[in-house]
């Protein structure tokens, strides 16, 4: 059977290997997407729902977001609470008129597969990559259950464990982690009527959090001992824990039918490398956030974005076949420096918040108020207007603008460019 070729191989058709893949057939650049899910279950899967500023931003100006912006919600504030108090943080306000965007991933996947078929692009679902491993001039080679793939560069957008980080050398594609010492039940649920804003629960018996996803559902979270497991957790159970510590009155949302429930392990983890050769890691293979912030999705776009202008400049350099480019691979050793810095900076903002919302493990019972008055007088502050609330709304909402790889239109580029301060 003689092999396939492309250009780019992705493996993964989440959000990253998805506008990689725009990114660089927008650009005239081959690329072959597998996913090992089928196409019903990858559109099914209920992940993320909040995207920042400047990703979406980013899509509108590939024209990828009309059905985002048509359907999707606005939010400019969040609320916490802790000891009685809701302090309601307008971060679009601080922020300039920076807000996040409320539109469900998998509506989100759903609108970038059927974007990008329009455009002639195909996506092999079912269709995993088993390995992947370098020929003898150094390009990779993925083998399928189609048989092999050869590619000049392959793209890892497959999750922590995927199969690109996997051929990394001597673990390179691995890295510092940290294990939280509690870990969030996870509830998609009906609710009564629309979450109007996030809201984080500071409370003695833990965390709890809910967040909008449509008019009719919303997704809440528990903090529950580290290894917990769900079958502890009947739907009674969750019910009147999330009213207990969320303080739900008359007004606000009720948790129905629960349509999904969960324990996430609460882990924190940047790889070292996210290039090696012509392989290269985006996204949850790359680096693994919490929750906390809903940054885990919007990195991995950014990712992509960064990506995308990196891979265009190292083919430019290359011009035909051959080897690396002209610059020994310093577009995509860019690539690497400014996301494993940005991956830091993201992780440090979902901790810090995570410091903010939960308190010590083991604390006594006698000084839990103590150190709920502490988070309260913190959580004022970021609500008052000053360079501290200034600064924690616009890290949270996503100011700023992805980069735009050169070769597209001045239009597009224009429209990415612009929105570095908010609508």
């Amino acid at each position: 059977m003689t092999p396939r070729t492309t250009t780019v191989a992705i493996v993964g058709a989440g959000p990253a290997g998805l506008v990689l893949a725009h990114a660089l057939r927008r650009a005239g650049v081959d690329a072959a997407v597998h996913e090992r899910l089928s196409r019903a279950e990858l559109e099914a899967t209920a992940r993320a729902g909040v995207l920042e500023h400047r990703v979406v931003e980013y899509l509108r100006a590939l024209g990828l977001a009309d059905r985002l912006t048509a359907e999707g919600e606005r939010h400019g504030r969040c609320e916490i609470s802790c000891l009685g108090e809701r302090v309601v943080v307008d971060y679009g306000a601080l922020s300039g008129g920076v807000r996040h965007w409320v539109y469900p991933q998998q509506l989100l996947v759903r609108d970038l597969i059927a974007a990008y078929e329009r455009d002639g692009g195909t996506i092999a679902f079912g269709s995993p990559v088993l390995a992947v491993a370098p020929d003898r001039a150094g390009h990779p080679v993925l083998r399928t259950a189609g048989g092999e793939l050869r590619a000049r560069y392959a793209v890892g957008c497959d999750g922590a464990r995927g199969v690109v980080a996997a051929a990394f050398p001597d673990g390179a594609a691995a890295g510092p982690e940290r294990r939280y010492p509690y870990d969030w039940l996870t509830v998609l649920a009906r609710i009564d009527r629309p979450v109007a804003a996030v809201r984080y629960a500071v409370h003695a018996d833990g965390y709890a959090g809910m967040m909008p996803r449509t008019a009719d559902v919303g997704r809440f979270y528990l903090e529950v001992p580290a290894g917990e497991r769900v079958e502890g957790w009947p739907p009674d159970r969750i019910r009147a824990e999330l009213v207990r510590r969320l303080g739900l009155g008359g007004g606000d949302p009720r948790p129905g039918e629960l349509l999904e429930t969960g324990v996430l392990r609460m882990r924190g983890r940047v790889a070292r490398r996210m290039r090696h050769g012509r392989l290269l890691l985006a996204g949850d293979a790359a680096h693994t956030v919490t929750p906390s912030g809903a940054k885990g999705l919007n990195s991995a776009v950014a990712d992509a974005a960064d990506l995308a202008g990196a891979l265009l400049a190292e083919l430019r350099a290359e011009g035909g076949e051959g080897g690396e480019g002209e610059d020994g691979g310093a577009a995509l050793e860019g690539y690497q420096e400014r996301r494993l810095a940005a991956a830091w900076r993201t992780q440090e903002f979902s901790d810090r918040l995570l410091d903010l919302l939960h308190l010590p493990a083991g604390l006594p019972p006698e000084q839990r108020e103590f150190a709920l008055r502490l988070r309260l007088e913190r959580i004022r502050r970021i609500a008052r207007p000053g360079p501290e609330a200034t600064e924690f709304a616009r890290a949270y909402a996503g100011a700023g603008a992805l980069p735009v790889a050169d070769v597209w239109p001045p239009a597009q580029r224009a429209a990415v460019a612009s929105c570095a301060t908010g609508r």
